[in-house]
């Protein structure tokens, strides 16, 4: 029984195919709780999966020269919320180096989200998922969402023309036009910056 409900959970694995994120509770539809642990446990023994900490693995992504490479934080933070209906946000520094605005990824990687909060170590990387406002969460998803979290975390007072120069290179036309149809959901002097991109 055990061995049918692993070779379910090994083709559920495959299917999502290598860098995804899970937690026990993407198989208890192929088995009990238990089952579902004992055949995950294994499985990371085995080295199919890796064990990422308690509760939380993924199918690693690999490169042909340095082998496995680390999870995806927003796979990560996708899997914690557990539901595929919950959204998540990233913020603060993480939000400013997806967008190239700093160099550093932070020890600290925060998520918004509508649903509960959580918190993960991952080796030296802690994961946040903090609820927020449904103000914040309004653009979650979308290219806005990052830049105006972006914005927020490097302050009004630090945003130059340098800041803005690589936002127009970074961003596409279409992504251009994505903020412009946001701006009421950004504060008045990103709002400001929005247009400065546009133009």
């Amino acid at each position: 029984m055990s061995q049918s409900i692993e070779n379910k959970i090994v083709s559920r694995i495959y299917g999502n195919k290598r860098g995804w994120v899970f937690t026990p509770n993407h198989f208890l539809d192929l088995g009990s709780r238990t089952a579902v642990a004992q055949s995950l446990v294994r499985l990371a023994k085995s080295g199919t999966i890796r064990r990422l900490t308690r509760g939380l693995y993924d199918y690693p992504a690999k490169h042909p020269e340095f082998g496995a490479l680390p999870p995806n934080y927003d796979r990560i933070a996708q899997a914690l919320m557990g539901r595929d209906n919950v959204k998540i946000q990233p913020s603060g520094a993480y939000a400013a180096n997806l967008l190239g605005l700093t160099e550093q990824v932070p020890a600290k990687i925060v998520f918004f989200t509508d649903g509960p909060n959580r918190k993960v170590q991952i080796g030296k990387q802690k994961i946040v998922l903090k609820r927020t406002t449904p103000k914040n969460m309004a653009t979650a998803g979308r290219i806005s969402g990052l830049v105006i979290q972006a914005l927020r975390y490097l302050k009004q007072i630090n945003v130059d023309s340098t800041i803005i120069t690589k936002l127009k290179r970074r961003l596409s036309n279409e992504d251009k036009n994505t903020l412009m149809s946001d701006i009421r959901y950004a504060p008045v002097w990103i709002g400001n910056i929005f247009r400065k991109i546009q133009e």
